[in-house]
Formats: C-alpha cells, sequence, structure tokens
C-alpha cells in the first residue's frame, strides 16, 4: 500500500498504522508527532492507514496535539492512583481547573492526599511510562456503558450518559482502567515523559508542559487569589448540588432552572455589592481600574458596580481606556504586519496620567473620544472634574498593569480583575476549559453586533489569547478584587445560539476541527431559553436583551 505524508510518497507491504508511518518521518517534525490528520479527518495514531491516504501529522505542539497530550497524562494519573488504592472508587480524583500550567485535582471521598500518597502515584506513572501500555478505545453501547461506570463507582459518567444521544460511547482502557474522555488519546504511556505531581492545598497539582515549549516542565506557579476565586465558584457549585454538567441536565429537567438562576444572580448581585463596599469604605480611592480577558462582561460588570457604588452616595463615571488610542498611524505593528491594539504602546499612557492627575488635583478636564472609523483621538467638548463623592470607573485591559496608571498614588486605584473562570466539569476527569467558554460568548456576540462570522472568531481567537498570556494574566494576582463572571447555567443558553454558526462551518474550512470540536462539547448540554434571563445578566451582553448599553 501507498501513502503520502506532506506529499511524499511512502509505500509498505500490508496493513500499517499511522504510527508506524510517523516513526518514519518523526525526524521531520521538531516535537513529538501524537497525530495523524489522514484525507481531512483526525486520526489516533493506533488506528490503520487507508491506501492512498494523504497524511500530515500533529504534535505536541499543535494545540490539537497538546490536548491530546494532557488528556493522556490525566488519564496516566487516574490509572496510577487506582493502582496505588487498589479500586478505582478508592482513588477518586476530580480535576478541578487550571492555575498556569498546572491542573488542580482534589480528593473525592475518603481519599487522603498526602506528600506520601503524591509520591506512590508519581512512581506509579512513571513505571506506567516506563512500561509503553497501549491506550486502547472501543465503542460500548450506552447502555453498557453506564453499567460499567456504575460498576466503578464512577456516578458523574453514570449520570451524564443518560442524557447521550447516541447509541454508543468511546471508552478507553488502560491495562484493565476504564475511563471516559472528550477527545483523542496518545498509542500508549510511553509517550508520556513530561509531566510533574506537586501536593498542593488538600489535593494535588498535574504539571504539564505548555504547547510552546512542550518537552519542558514547568514549575509551579502559585496564583493564590484565582485559586480562592475558582475553589470558591466550585464549592458553591457543589453546594447547591451542581458539580457536572450530568448535575446541571438533571436541574433542567426537574424544572428548577428558572430558580436556579434567580439565585445565581442574586449571587453575583451580592460580590458585586461587597465589592462596592470595599471601594467605599476606601475613602483616598478615585479610580476603579477593571481589566479582564477577552468576553469576560467587563461592561456589564462595570454599569452595575456603578449602581451599587451608588447605594454607597457615591458618583461613579465610566472611562473607556480605548479612548486614548494613539492615533491610527503611530499604532505598533505586530510580527504579521498587522496593528497591534492591545499592547501598551497602542495608548497614550502619558496623556492617560495628565489627564488622571489633573482629575486628582480637582482640574476640570475634556475628555477625549477615539473615533474608530477614522482612526484618530477626538475632543468634543466632554469635560469633567471630579468632586468629593466622585469616581472614576476605568475599563481597560491594561487595568492592573501599573505601567498604564505610573503617576497614580497607590492608595487612589483599587483594581478589579475579572474573568469568566469555569467551574463546571462534564464530568470529574473532563473539565471545561475557561477558554471555551468566553469563546462561545466571543463567538455569539460577534454573530449579534459585529456581523463577525463564527469562523472568522475562531480564527481571531490565538491572537487575541496571546494578547492576554502577555497584557492581562500577568497582572491577575495584583488585583484588590476578583470576580468571577461565569454563570453556571451559560453553557445551556449559549448553546442554542452558538450551535447554528457553528455548523455554518464548512469541511473544507481550516476552522472546522475547532468548529467540530466546539459541536461536541455542547452537545453534552441540555439547551434553554434566554427568556428567564433578568435583563441586567452578564449573559445578556452576549445573547442581547440587556438593560444596559454592551
Amino acid at each position: 500500500m501507498t501513502v503520502k505524508v506532506n506529499g511524499k510518497s511512502f509505500s509498505y507491504e500490508g496493513q500499517v498504522t499511522y504510527e508506524q508511518i510517523a516513526k518514519d518521518v518523526q525526524k521531520d517534525y521538531a516535537h513529538q508527532i501524537v497525530l495523524a490528520v489522514a484525507n481531512g479527518k483526525i486520526k489516533e495514531l493506533f488506528k490503520e492507514a487507508a491506501d492512498g491516504a494523504e497524511i500530515r501529522f500533529l504534535t505536541t505542539a499543535d494545540r490539537i496535539g497538546h490536548d491530546t497530550y494532557g488528556r493522556s497524562v490525566t488519564m496516566l494519573l487516574m490509572k496510577a492512583a487506582c493502582d496505588v488504592m487498589g479500586a478505582p472508587d478508592k482513588s477518586k480524583l476530580k480535576v478541578e481547573f487550571s492555575i498556569g500550567r498546572g491542573l488542580f485535582c482534589s480528593p473525592r471521598g475518603n481519599l487522603k492526599v498526602d506528600g506520601a500518597f503524591v509520591e506512590k502515584v508519581r512512581s506509579r506513572m512513571k513505571e506506567l511510562v516506563s512500561a509503553a501500555l497501549p491506550f486502547t478505545k472501543k465503542a460500548w453501547p450506552t447502555d453498557e456503558a453506564i453499567a460499567l461506570f456504575a460498576s466503578q463507582g464512577m456516578k458523574d459518567k453514570e449520570q451524564l450518559f443518560r442524557y447521550r444521544r447516541g447509541s454508543y460511547v468511546n471508552v478507553y482502557c488502560l491495562d484493565g482502567y476504564y475511563d471516559y474522555y472528550y477527545g483523542y488519546m496518545v498509542p500508549d504511556t510511553g509517550y508520556l515523559s513530561w509531566f510533574e505531581l506537586v501536593p498542593y492545598q488538600d489535593g494535588l497539582m498535574l504539571m504539564l508542559p505548555s504547547a510552546q515549549e512542550p518537552e519542558r516542565i514547568p514549575d509551579l506557579d502559585e496564583r493564590k487569589k484565582l485559586f480562592h476565586t475558582l475553589e470558591e465558584s466550585t464549592r458553591w457549585g457543589e453546594q447547591i448540588g451542581i458539580d457536572t454538567v450530568g448535575d446541571l441536565n438533571d436541574k433542567i429537567c426537574e424544572g428548577d432552572l428558572a430558580e436556579l438562576i434567580l439565585v445565581q444572580e442574586a449571587l453575583q448581585e451580592s460580590r458585586i455589592g461587597h465589592i462596592a463596599g470595599d471601594i467605599a469604605s476606601r475613602p483616598h480611592v478615585k479610580f476603579v481600574m477593571i481589566a479582564g480577558p477577552s468576553s469576560s462582561g467587563k461592561t456589564t460588570f462595570s454599569h452595575r458596580l456603578s449602581i451599587q457604588l451608588k447605594t454607597h452616595g457615591l458618583k461613579p463615571h465610566p472611562i473607556a481606556v480605548d479612548n486614548y488610542f494613539v492615533n491610527r498611524d503611530s499604532t505598533p505593528k505586530d510580527a504579521d504586519g498587522q496593528y497591534n491594539f492591545e499592547c501598551l504602546e497602542a495608548i497614550d499612557v502619558e496623556q492617560f496620567n495628565k489627564d488622571m492627575c489633573d482629575l486628582l488635583a480637582g482640574k476640570t478636564v475634556e475628555m477625549p473620544t477615539y473615533n474608530f472609523k477614522t482612526g484618530r483621538r477626538e475632543y468634543n467638548g466632554n469635560t469633567l472634574t471630579l468632586g468629593e463623592e466622585d469616581i472614576l470607573v476605568i475599563e481597560g485591559i491594561h487595568g492592573l498593569n501599573d505601567k498604564m496608571s505610573y503617576a497614580l498614588p497607590k492608595e487612589s486605584k483599587y483594581k478589579i480583575y475579572i474573568s469568566a473562570l469555569t467551574s463546571l466539569n462534564v464530568d470529574e476527569h473532563n473539565r471545561i476549559p475557561t477558554t471555551d467558554g468566553r469563546l462561545l460568548r466571543r463567538m455569539v456576540r460577534d454573530a449579534r453586533t459585529r456581523g463577525i462570522t463564527a469562523r472568522q472568531t475562531i480564527t481571531q481567537w490565538p491572537s487575541v489569547r496571546r494578547g492576554e498570556e502577555e497584557n492581562i494574566f500577568p497582572y491577575q494576582e495584583s488585583a484588590d478584587a476578583m470576580f468571577n463572571s461565569v454563570l453556571i447555567y451559560e453553557l445551556c443558553v449559549l448553546k442554542t445560539y452558538a450551535e447554528p454558526l457553528l455548523y455554518s462551518i464548512q469541511k473544507e474550512d481550516p476552522e472546522y476541527f475547532e468548529a467540530k470540536r466546539l459541536l461536541k462539547f455542547l452537545d453534552y448540554f441540555l439547551g434553554v431559553s434566554s427568556e428567564n434571563l433578568p435583563n441586567n445578566s452578564i449573559v445578556r451582553e452576549f445573547v442581547g436583551g440587556s438593560c444596559f448599553r454592551v
């Protein structure tokens, strides 16, 4: 049989797997090959190639390949924990959320995670890697899969599959340990050399390489404020009985969604009120600096915070840092020659600081407006003077970076980091990446307000993420307050808006694989109408119907 790899022909006697072909071309790739793309379809390496196939390979440096590596190490961890404890129901770990390059896993049931347990699990993982044991995949009838996972004490998977439309479920097996994962796996454990386990809080942190450096294990980057915010959201979900997508689907079927919406919206309002109270208790604060990544709900949050500040007798004034953009012809460009509107140099930092210092000194300042059509800053006679009760609510991606407000006294600033930090899991071993929720939010809003297709949104997303990594995430721990804008039910609402947009992406489009992945992900959720959402909900910023100008 003959196949083509990147246009070059290779001949083999008899049937051959993609893994065998990958070994013949690995020298042409800078990083470890983990998946194949054959005739436009992603294939796991243990599958057999078809005669005449056109093949290219994905490595651990590609996003899909990197996710495959992380997913495989996660199953390796669960198998090792099972071996150490003797049974799946005695070794239950839940993959909670990511902190930097680490995945935090917490114990379930009576499992105690300490240094001795972590060392035993790490040692067992290394043994399994040395043994190069295969990951096998089999399609089980859904009823049989439910019975299988029930026998292993995995009620979360049993619950999830009750809502599965298909008749079969793909189940992975590693040396007698069965599990379900949303995505692909490497062929065997011998591929999984790069990982580390670190005891952390009451659980452990699974450290994984980045796609940029797939052969280097990063150090643990402790982000205590971020961890606390995620932990708080997770525990709240557990308190109301919604830990996984299966729990959420149960609530919907029981007719409890309307009450759930009201309860969580009230919780968010309470947290916004608490932040406003903290600001009001600091008499020297005149500048509330709000920053967060794309589609975190900054605009709606700013409006709702302003309302809460008014209840404390303050007079908030919104300021958009975008109005301090330098003129378009002075905007820096990135490596691709495109305008880089997300770097600090795209802002007239000097003018911003001058105006803010003048306001702080009691002077009247004419405030600028940026004309995005002409690409120039304009002055239209809009003046502002700060009185004793006046306070500025400033929204912009550089709000947490002190270089943005270098001239302002520290005590005059109150920094808020806002993000959509997803704490809901598909099941106990399949987390929902925070970036997926934000991407779906942005996709729905882009299509509704800007006429941008889902394909364009997906294309732009890596560039957006790079900007966040450079300009926002490094400063999040400096915030005085963190606010999680995620609503536990929101993916059920976004599903009904996002699915038609994703289905419009064609098979020949480069964004097709990502669209297909997101559609499979949304298939876990039951869709619900947005009619019960309050008109001040953060989700309204994306699906429409907000009482604010967003």
